[in-house]
């Protein structure tokens, strides 16, 4: 077996291969017309891994065809004309080139592969908000404001291959739409630029969980966030001064509705909409005096409206847009890997430099605005360090295209133009956001954003951008779930029960009161009713949120899960564009009640009737509620107690909802909340497990494995059990259990749980 795992070789139409072996079951292959081969700048920035550890392999030789065998992959390679086909361990063919792919500096680069009549495609990110199966759709890749916030060049195939594309420049993928002309007789994906160079990975995977996990190994993982950024954000109305804001985090505690963040919007900078490193807090509706802005000793000073605030559990966003040439922050941290900092020229002032009359601020020298030895992050330390906890990226001016800039201007590596920054650009603003405010801090980043391109999911969460909170943004949800990103959210539309039931069963919930008056007391009796039974539940069940948020971290498999990646074997699933998983246990949908459920026995959360799938059913919710909400047979739910706001209280008592089922086991995932040392494994995993014979049931709690500083030590649990029958007897860890109680097939239970 072979342990160096890049390989070059000559071609015989002209130019250079390169191949490395990443993984078992993941190739990169590079083209080039000559023998150099650059570093693009998704690997040079670190937004994508670039060192792996040696891959076992066979290398064999056989005229104009080199094959590299690992224990899960077979790729040959034609030497001829560099055409490539993957195959499973099975060596059953995945995919094979369709013509030969090409890279030159008049050509640009492109590959075509053949796929298979009945091959299906998902991925992209968020290209469109129309469809979950992409056969049939020519993408460009491409950031755009609404119409493709955060696109991605990744794609999973239904017959157990993955596509990525290693490119931040302009180019499409086109999956055998109608203006691609078949090969050979062959439906075709093409992908291609007119720039920059031809670098793709391909993935072997046994299923779509499997290409996930793949590609985020190679991307990132989804990151963790805090704790709290998992419950509400309320963001308020723009118009809101200190005092307003105060009044709704009053609002909210004496309402009893749990909220965690509270949120400004442009107005609290003393100039609106100020792109500038340079900005102040508005003197008139924030005011902070001069003799306590900065606290003593690293410490807010208790005496601000943020601290106040902070006093009543909530933590402070504020909004931020950005036009900072990023790209000299970004060459400080290569050099600093690898030698000694470079010095970096001052950009010049030509008469040609881009202007911006953006928001009607005037014409701005794009170049003021950016101080080549200062990072972005920079100025904002000073905001947090007064009690900014997070903050809302805004796709001003990150999603803007920029076609006379050149970034980087006297930077030794010379400038980039805007064909290769664009897509480039919300990467880096929000992984320097996110690692500056950890480097700052020592603390996990909420860094939301409308903007994004590959990695996103390590560095930020996103929301839908300015498109409200109906079908649209839940599509773009699912495909961002499909593509790797798990901690996706939209403006939640607060005026249907159906519309709040969305938004609290997504992975992160947020109002956006920007323009308008979505506070759940202005909302109407009935509807504040529902928001706050939602806002309840949403934090009884934040064990559960939270443990399914840590397996997306580990595993790449989102917490918001469309029907092709939970379900694949669901007729009609890519259709079904308003269902989905939230985690392993729960099956929901938006905006209807007509239910597609899955083969299986399911408990209706509302009603605990059992229902047994594959069927079609009318679910129509309870006046508490906005939509249907079933539980997997054999889940076990943990219910935690209800909360003003995340860690208001220790949870030394968790409600164990036992559905169903002959047996079951749950991971509860724990850690501080805050930190990062999650990443070193310094968590707590408490294995739950039952199994079900005649009437009797048996629970086992283990003890929990790894540990944290503020691991609970003395915790009750309670057991509730939703079975068909009444158990005669239930058992945990091998002793009568104490405190359990069941709830019969068809009884209302849940108002227990708000």
């Amino acid at each position: 077996m072979s342990q160096h795992r890049v390989i070059v070789r000559p071609l015989s139409i002209g130019g250079h291969v390169k191949i490395e072996i990443v993984a078992p079951h993941t190739f990169r292959l590079r083209y080039s017309p000559g023998v150099n081969f650059t570093e693009p700048s998704l690997i040079r920035y670190g937004i994508i891994r670039g060192e792996w550890p040696n891959t076992p392999f066979e290398l064999h030789e056989a005229g104009s065809e080199l094959t590299i065998v690992t224990t899960d992959a077979t790729l040959a390679v034609n030497l001829l004309d560099g055409g490539v086909t993957l195959r499973n361990a099975a060596h059953e063919r995945l995919t094979t080139s369709a013509k030969a792919p090409y890279c030159s500096p008049s050509d640009g680069f492109g590959a075509d592969f053949a796929i298979e009549d009945d091959e299906k495609f998902y991925g992209l990110g968020d290209v469109t908000r129309d469809r979950l199966q992409m056969r049939g759709l020519r993408a460009e890749i491409w950031v755009r404001n609404v119409r493709s916030y955060v696109p991605n060049p990744f794609l999973m195939s239904d017959r157990g291959w993955g596509l990525f594309v290693n490119s931040t420049w302009r180019h499409v993928i086109d999956i055998a739409s109608e203006t691609l002309p078949q090969v050979d007789g062959k439906s075709v994906l093409h992908f291609g630029g007119r720039q920059g160079d031809l670098d793709f990975y391909l993935f072997a995977g046994e299923n779509l969980p499997a290409l996930l996990d793949r590609y985020t190994t190679l991307a990132g993982k989804p990151a963790l966030l805090p704790k709290w950024a998992y419950g509400l954000t309320f963001v308020c109305n723009q118009q809101a001064n200190a005092r307003e804001m105060i009044d709704d985090c009053l609002s909210f505690r004496r309402a009893g509705i749990p909220c965690d963040t509270i949120g400004l919007e442009p107005g609290w900078m003393e100039k609106y909409y100020d792109y500038s490193t340079k900005k102040k807090w508005h003197p008139e509706r924030f005011y902070i005096p001069p003799w306590i802005e900065n606290g003593a000793d690293g410490v807010p000073s208790p005496d601000t409206f943020i601290s106040a605030a902070r006093r009543l559990g909530f933590k402070l966003s504020l909004w931020l847009c950005s036009d900072y040439d990023l790209l000299y922050e970004e060459e400080r941290r290569v050099a600093a890997e690898t030698v000694a900092v470079p010095e970096i020229a001052a950009p010049p002032h030509p008469d040609d430099f881009e202007r911006d009359d953006h928001f009607g601020h005037g014409p701005l020298r794009q170049d003021t605005l950016t101080d080549p030895e200062e990072g972005w992050f920079e100025h904002l330390k000073k905001f947090v360090d007064q009690g900014a906890c997070a903050f809302k990226m805004d796709g001003a001016n990150q999603v803007n295209e920029h076609p006379d800039r050149k970034w980087g201007y006297g930077l030794p590596r010379g400038p980039m133009d805007d064909d290769e920054m664009h897509n480039l650009y919300p990467i880096l603003l929000n992984k320097q956001m996110s690692t500056g405010f950890s480097e700052h801090t020592g603390r996990r980043s909420m860094i939301y954003s409308s903007g994004g391109y590959v990695g996103i999911q390590q560095f930020a969460a996103t929301w839908a951008g300015d498109t409200g909170g109906g079908q649209k943004p839940l599509v773009s949800l699912l495909n961002h779930g499909l593509s790797g990103h798990s901690n996706t959210s939209c403006d939640m539309n607060c005026y249907s029960a159906t519309a709040i039931h969305f938004g609290f069963t997504m992975p992160w919930p947020q109002v956006c009161s920007w323009a308008y008056w979505r506070h759940p007391w202005l909302l109407g009796t009935e509807l504040e009713a529902v928001f706050k039974f939602y806002a309840r539940l949403r934090y009884r069940l934040m064990p559960y949120i939270y443990s399914m948020a840590h397996v997306a971290n580990q595993t790449g498999m989102p917490i918001m899960r469309a029907i092709p990646l939970a379900f694949p074997e669901q007729p009609g699933g890519d259709e079904m564009m308003d269902h989905y998983m939230l985690g392993d246990a729960f099956l929901t949908a938006a905006f209807t009640n007509r239910l597609h459920v899955p083969a299986g026995e399911w408990v209706d959360f509302w009603t605990g009737e059992v229902i047994t799938g594959p069927c079609e059913i009318d679910t129509p919710p309870p006046a508490y509620a906005g939509g249907p909400l079933l539980v997997r047979a054999g889940s076990i739910v943990p219910l935690g107690p209800l909360m003003n706001f995340t860690g208001e209280k220790p949870v030394d008592v968790i409600d164990l909802h036992i559905f169903g089922g002959s047996q079951g086991e749950f991971i509860l995932w724990e850690d501080d909340g805050e930190t990062l040392s999650y990443r070193e494994g310094i968590t707590a995993r408490t294995k739950i497990a039952f199994s079900a014979a005649s009437d009797a049931i048996d629970v086992t709690i283990g003890q929990p494995e790894a540990d944290y500083d503020g691991v609970p030590r003395n915790r009750t649990y309670r057991v509730k059990i939703h079975a068909p029958k009444k158990p005669s007897t239930v058992t945990v860890n091998g002793n009568a259990a104490v405190d359990w109680a069941w709830h019969a097939p068809g009884e209302a239970w849940i108002e227990q749980a708000g």
